[in-house]
């Protein structure tokens, strides 16, 4: 996958993934009785950080730059 597919992915899943996946965890847990505050941050904390595992390898070195794109010309 290139580059530029890569970011482009990367910010889709940004922008439109990580709503829809806060929007079903809010439903999800709301489900279910409120339990303590402690079991809740605890479970928000863990959600969050189970989102992120799979796309490990699409968000890896995105803030860098283009390791294809040719060296510019310095003058």
């Amino acid at each position: 996958m290139t580059y530029r597919t890569r970011k482009m992915l990367s910010l889709v899943v940004l922008v439109v993934g990580l709503p829809v996946y806060i929007g079903l965890s809010l439903y999800v847990i709301s489900l279910f009785d409120r339990p303590s505050i402690i079991v809740e941050l605890i479970v928000y904390v863990g959600l969050g950080v189970l989102w992120a595992l799979p796309f490990r390898g699409l968000f890896r070195g995105i803030g860098r730059e283009d390791p294809n794109a040719p060296p510019e010309n310095q003058s």
